[in-house]
């Protein structure tokens, strides 16, 4: 009796601790193009879940959908470490995760361009991209959410004017856009306004 007790709270323990936390997609970095972070590394997880580890840096340099510019600041910030954050989740309803990349500046993390990849018999699809800089993505369950933020002439990197976040679903074999929010800081007294669009 006591054997049998032991084993389902060790199963009930196990079950607990395998529940706790996540998403169901692997996020990585910053939160967005204006956090603050170290280094960023490489996804590293073992496949698993419906993703595939991708190497981030190879796709950018090899995608021809990326602008030359951007491939151009893609260099490591220090050793082996660019960049660029990983995410993966399902956007597209594709058998494996899609993969979201963001390519940012080393000394102060501005958003260079966002991509979005689309596994497809195998191999991956740029099937979104943005670099109007700066901005950066985020998987928000099943829609895409990108930020962009707009400063005046004396704003400081840390400090934007406006920013606007436009939320995108993928819907017939493509994204569309089905919300935007902006975000006005410049307000005197530092309140900020928010609008829909």
């Amino acid at each position: 009796m006591i054997a049998g007790g032991t084993a389902l709270a060790a199963v009930a323990l196990f079950v607990v601790a395998c529940g706790t936390g996540g998403t169901g997609a692997r996020d990585e970095g910053p939160a967005h193009a204006s956090a603050v972070a170290g280094a960023i590394a490489s996804p590293s997880p073992s496949p698993s879940g419906g993703y595939r580890r991708v190497d981030a840096v190879a796709l950018i340099k090899g995608d021809p959908a990326v602008s030359a510019t951007v491939k151009r600041e893609l260099k490591p910030c220090s050793g082996d470490h660019y960049p660029v954050d990983v995410s993966y989740g399902d956007l597209t309803g594709a058998t494996a995760r899609d993969v979201v990349v963001n390519v940012v500046t080393c000394g102060d993390w501005v958003g260079l361009g966002t991509y979005v990849y689309r596994d497809v018999a195998g191999s991956y699809k740029n099937v979104f991209k943005a670099e109007e800089s700066p901005v950066y993505s985020e998987i928000d369950g099943t829609d895409l959410t990108v930020t962009r933020q707009v400063y005046d002439t004396d704003d400081q990197m840390s400090n934007p004017s406006r920013e606007t976040v436009i939320t995108y679903r993928w819907k017939a074999g493509r994204f569309a856009q089905i919300s935007s929010h902006e975000t006005d800081y410049s307000k005197a007294g530092g309140d900020a306004s928010s609008a829909d669009g």
